[in-house]
């Protein structure tokens, strides 16, 4: 099977992109290093989702010290006989989705918490973001049914969307590269999954390259 010409591969996404089914697929597929953002341990992300206002800075400070301390830790003990990392988030995650979460001056104050953390975590090599329409992840965040998830509005996922766009089209030093998925299923059709790993396996310049799906 043909190996990634990357060796540390961001998998990016709104919610409900489906990123960490697509990591955990490809790590049982490759034998690679995985890292899994644990946001299921947020003990603040069921109040914000009820409250967005008030919970908004706790838990974005506990997402940004937890994903520090697994980043850090991971890249402090590489695995030198393993060639191969695939993560579910990026750490400028961190920065983006508070942002959209917080108010100016929290956010402040945040951003001067973050670049003092940024300055010791690995950028990846590579970004694949998966992109689906609002409309599909709506429907993916509804078939999943966590509960925390169920007052999540179509209007956010465009904000946080349009926050990782604006993001990216300012990287210069690594590519993304953008995958329009539509409503590929990379979990049931063998078709589609081959096809991503095709464009997975390719090298891009740097910067942004978006690139179409399109099976047949």
């Amino acid at each position: 099977m043909p190996t990634f010409p990357y060796k540390f591969i961001a998998i990016e996404g709104n919610i409900g992109t489906g990123k960490t089914t697509l990591c955990r697929r490809l790590q049982a597929d490759f034998e690679a290093d995985l890292i899994l953002e644990q946001f299921t341990d947020n003990p603040f992300l069921p109040f914000f989702y009820k409250e967005p206002e008030r919970y908004g800075f706790p838990v974005e400070l506990f997402f940004m010290t937890e994903r520090y301390k697994q980043l850090s830790s991971f890249f402090a003990e590489p695995n030198i006989f393993n060639p191969q990392i695939f993560s579910d988030y990026f750490f400028i995650k961190t920065l983006l989705f508070a942002g959209n979460n917080l108010n100016e001056e929290e956010y402040r104050l945040f951003h001067r918490l973050f670049s003092i953390l940024n300055k010791e975590i690995p950028q990846p090599d590579i970004i694949f973001y998966l992109h689906r329409p609002i409309e599909n992840l709506m429907a993916n965040i509804t078939k999943r049914a966590r509960g925390m998830e169920v007052t999540i509005q179509p209007d956010y996922l465009l904000n946080i969307q349009n926050a990782y766009m604006d993001y990216f089209k300012n990287i210069v030093d690594f590519p993304v590269v953008i995958l329009e998925l539509s409503n590929m299923d990379f979990v049931d059709n063998k078709q589609d999954y081959a096809l991503i790993l095709e464009y997975m396996q390719q090298t891009y310049p740097p910067g942004l390259t978006h690139v179409g799906l399109k099976v047949g």
